[in-house]
C-alpha cells in the first residue's frame, strides 16, 4: 500500500482573490489566485483553477501519467483563468474529472472553461488539450463520492452563484468556502453545516469588518466576506483550525501580518493562507496500516 493512500493532505497553491497580485509586497503569502490540492487516501482532489493551477501544473510533470478530481467553485475569472495554462491538461494519457455547477445562464462548467478559451480572448481552443477530461455538472446540496471518499456541497452567497466544498474521508474533514458573503443578521446556514466540527476550515476573508462597511467605499454586495465573520463561523461550527483566505489584492504581507495577529487574538488556532503552506490532516488507521497518524504542520 502507498504511504499516499494513508494521508489527507491539503496544500496552498493560489491564495489571493480577485486577480493575481505578483511584486516585492506580496512575496511571502503569494500572489497567484485561487488553487487549493488535497491528497485525500491516494486521490488528488484539486479545488479551484486560478493562476495558481498553473504553479501546481508545473509541479506534477514528473509524476505522469496523473489522475485528478478538478472541482471549481464558480467560474468568476480568477478561479478558472489558470485553466487554460494547466500543462498536465495537455498530455495524453493524463485523466481529470471536472466539476462544477451549472449557472444561472444555463452554461454548463465545460461551455464556460470552453468559452474563455476561444477567440479572440485566447490562442488555442480547449479541444486541443489532449488529457481524457470527463465533465461532471453537480448540483449544489447533493454530495459526490469518490471511493470512500464523500464531497458535500451547497450554495454560497456570491454573485453568480457559487458552490461551497466539505471533504470527508475516515474521521477527517476539511472545509473549503470561498466566494461567499455573509449575511448581516445571522450565520449563514450552509456555511454552518458544511464547516460543522471540520479539522481545517478555509474561509473567505477578502475584507477586514472596516472595508466592508466603509463609509466611503463600501463592499456591501460584492460577494465576500470578512475575517471578523470567518471567527464567527469557526467559533460557532467548532472548527479546529480556521485559515484565513482569498487576501485582497491589495493586502501586502505587512498587511496581512496584522490581520493575523488580530485573528490568533480571537481564535488562536486560525492561520493565514500562504502559497506553498501544507497542513496534514490526522485520520484514524486500521491495525493493517503502518502510517503514522501526523499532526497539523505549515
Amino acid at each position: 500500500m502507498s504511504r499516499l493512500d494513508n494521508q489527507f493532505t491539503v496544500q496552498f497553491w493560489g491564495v489571493r482573490g480577485s486577480i493575481p497580485s505578483p511584486g516585492p509586497h506580496t512575496v511571502r503569502y503569494g500572489g497567484n489566485t485561487p488553487c487549493i490540492a488535497m491528497q485525500v487516501g491516494g486521490k488528488r482532489l484539486i479545488f479551484d483553477g486560478g493562476t495558481g493551477l498553473h504553479v501546481l501544473g508545473q509541479s506534477l510533470l514528473h509524476q505522469m501519467p496523473i489522475e485528478g478530481h478538478i472541482f471549481f467553485t464558480h467560474s468568476h475569472w480568477d478561479h478558472m483563468q489558470g485553466f487554460p495554462f494547466f500543462a498536465p491538461g495537455f498530455i495524453k494519457g493524463n485523466n481529470f474529472k471536472i466539476y462544477g455547477a451549472i449557472a444561472p445562464d444555463g452554461s454548463t462548467i465545460e461551455q464556460r472553461l470552453n468559452d474563455q478559451m476561444l477567440h479572440p480572448n485566447f490562442p488555442v481552443p480547449l479541444q486541443i488539450m489532449q488529457a481524457n477530461l470527463n465533465f461532471c455538472d453537480i448540483t449544489a446540496g447533493q454530495p459526490i463520492h469518490i471511493n470512500d471518499i464523500t464531497v458535500e456541497t451547497a450554495p454560497l452567497n456570491h454573485p453568480g452563484e457559487a458552490v461551497g466544498y466539505r471533504i470527508n474521508w475516515r474521521d477527517g474533514a476539511a472545509a473549503y468556502i470561498t466566494d461567499t458573503e455573509h449575511f448581516p443578521d445571522r450565520l449563514d446556514e450552509n456555511v454552518l453545516w458544511l464547516a460543522r466540527n471540520a479539522d481545517i476550515l478555509i474561509y473567505d476573508s477578502t475584507y477586514t469588518d472596516d472595508e466592508y462597511h466603509s463609509p466611503t467605499s463600501p463592499r456591501i454586495g460584492w460577494g465576500h466576506s470578512t475575517w471578523q465573520e470567518a471567527v464567527k463561523v469557526a467559533i460557532a461550527a467548532k472548527v479546529k483550525t480556521l485559515v484565513i483566505f482569498h487576501h485582497d489584492p491589495a493586502h501586502n504581507d505587512d498587511f496581512l501580518d496584522g490581520v493575523g495577529k488580530q485573528v490568533v487574538e480571537q481564535f488562536p488556532n486560525a492561520i493565514m493562507a500562504r502559497e506553498g503552506m501544507v497542513l496534514n490532516i490526522p485520520v484514524s488507521v486500521s491495525f493493517s496500516e503502518s502510517c503514522p497518524v501526523s499532526n497539523f504542520s505549515v
